[in-house]
């Protein structure tokens, strides 16, 4: 079943094929890379064309079918940088972009220099992979083939970010078709606005140039920025990422990344003509709140002069952002958004404020967005529920004879829902602190100079699938230089993160291999 999903990956390869084409660049590596992924995925599902699916099949498929598609995704990378001095052509980095592309993390390998080597249609590839892994590569198969149809509830509850997927429809399949309908209408959207910004000479310079009259230049980033918005992945074509735009672009993408972090199944209701379901919602009230108070506080300290003054970074056409509202406010609400939702765009070079302001962008790497949404991070809706099971132990600490169950919505929820919460926040916090303490202890291993803060900030950042960190990794550098053995090790990470943990933990214990 694994192969059956990699064989049909290869039709996506045609979009950076009919690039290629039209580009004259790198036909031959797209070709080449589309019949080999077509064939071995064939292969794959031959050897056992008919396999039944249980729960421990679900889990297996799941996790195996992430890490082969990202497998299977460094071709291009590999294929194009033969023969070059392209740091893609490297395995390991190679490895490290595909799995940081399909599981939407956006951290890279690839410098400013990178970005002007390679083609347009392998940087096509490359927002395309976060495309097609931001609603889901299973959610995706469970949509259109029908012979996933059957086991889709046990595929799509494996690979949810989140507790789980509500069922829209009365069949499965109906349901992954919803989700994805709804994440494709808006992503087009996000698109002709995207291109309409630039015909309208709001956005003189999404064509790359100050001019503003390369209009296939600006259709290309539009299509590219709206590939990576919805599924909260950060990838961009440009080196400085949202940062080469202007303001009003900026502000553009702001409601995009607020939607990509909203339960799709909350949208498709609002869509539906029930927009009361949006401010019914507990999380998603709690998703405005974390937000707002986010964007304040960092609004607040940028305008007042939180930031490095010696910085260039923070001089604009409108003068420098001290003293600037606008400015302010809009680089404080696209950072805090970019974080919260895991989007990982940068609209300012952020490791140039100040520390405290780092502190608090490196603490709303852990919050994510809402379940259901394509944001990473633990989520909205386990930290309600564990602000609400603390104040409940808190309570029952005074009156130990009351029946105090915790409340969602004014519904309780099972305590077998609160300590499976309890339990993979303090898996994911764990994974977050051993990860750190590796990747810190292999860069002294190698004489690699950073500070504890960039090695949490790049663990976080990895099973968190934000992508950009701080200093060495940060949001206009790369995580070229880290040693092959910890962006292995973050490769694991992104892995793992995408997929909630627990689905590829499991994998190892015992109890699932026996009978």
């Amino acid at each position: 079943m694994t192969g059956r999903v990699v064989k049909y990956l290869s039709v996506a390869l045609v979009v950076p094929l009919v690039v290629a084409l039209l580009y004259g660049e790198d036909v031959a590596v797209f070709a080449v890379a589309g019949a080999a992924t077509f064939l071995f995925g064939f292969a794959v599902e031959r050897i056992d064309p008919d396999p039944d699916l249980g729960p421990r099949e679900a889990l297996l498929m799941v996790a195996l079918t992430w890490l082969t598609v990202a497998l299977v995704g460094t071709l291009p990378y590999l294929l194009a940088g033969m023969g070059t001095e392209s740091t893609l052509a490297n395995p390991v980095n190679a490895l490290f972009e595909s799995m940081s592309g399909f599981t939407t993390t956006g951290a890279t390998v690839m410098g400013s220099i990178s970005f002007e080597r390679h083609s347009h249609a392998l940087l096509m590839w490359r927002q395309l992979s976060q495309w097609l892994g931001g609603m889901g590569i299973v959610v995706l198969a469970v949509a259109i083939l029908p012979e996933l149809s059957v086991g889709g509830a046990q595929l799509m509850d494996a690979e949810a970010p989140g507790p789980g997927i509500e069922k829209l429809t009365p069949r499965i399949a109906e349901t992954a078709r919803a989700l994805w309908l709804v994440y494709a209408a808006i992503t087009l959207l996000e698109m002709l606005l995207l291109f309409g910004f630039h015909l309208g000479g709001l956005a003189p310079n999404m064509d790359g140039l100050a001019a503003g009259t390369d209009h296939a230049a600006a259709a290309y980033n539009a299509i590219a920025h709206g590939l990576t918005t919805m599924p909260t992945g950060g990838f961009s074509p440009e080196a400085r990422s949202i940062e080469a735009f202007s303001a009003a672009v900026q502000w553009l993408i702001v409601p995009f990344m607020f939607a990509a972090g909203v339960n799709f199944a909350l949208t498709w209701r609002f869509v539906g003509g029930n927009p009361r379901a949006l401010l019914r919602d507990t999380e998603f009230r709690a998703y405005m709140g974390v937000i707002g108070v986010f964007t304040a506080v960092i609004a607040g300290v940028l305008f007042t002069g939180g930031i490095e003054p010696a910085s260039a970074a923070f001089r604009e056409p409108y003068g420098a952002i001290p003293g600037n509202a606008e400015a302010s406010l809009r680089h404080a609400v696209f950072q805090a958004l970019a974080m919260i939702t895991t989007t990982g765009y940068a609209s300012i070079d952020f490791n140039a404020w100040s520390q405290p302001l780092q502190y608090l962008l490196l603490f709303a790497m852990f919050v994510g967005g809402s379940a259901g949404s394509t944001g990473g991070g633990i989520k909205i809706v386990r930290w309600v529920v564990i602000i609400k099971s603390v104040k409940r132990e808190l309570f029952t600490s005074v009156h130990p004879e009351a029946v105090a169950p915790v409340r969602l919505g004014g519904q309780p929820i099972d305590e077998d829902a609160v300590r499976g919460i309890q339990a993979f926040t303090l898996v994911y916090m764990l994974c977050f602190g051993v990860g750190a303490a590796l990747i810190m202890l292999d860069a002294a291993r190698v004489g690699y100079d950073i500070s504890a803060f960039e090695g949490m900030a790049a663990a976080a950042s990895t099973v968190g699938n934000v992508g950009p960190g701080f200093g060495v990794a940060g949001p206009m550098n790369s995580y070229l230089d880290f040693p092959a053995t910890s962006k292995l090790l973050m490769v694991f990470l992104m892995w793992i993160g995408r997929l909630e943990i627990l689905p590829v933990l499991v994998l190892l214990t015992r109890s699932y291999w026996r009978s």
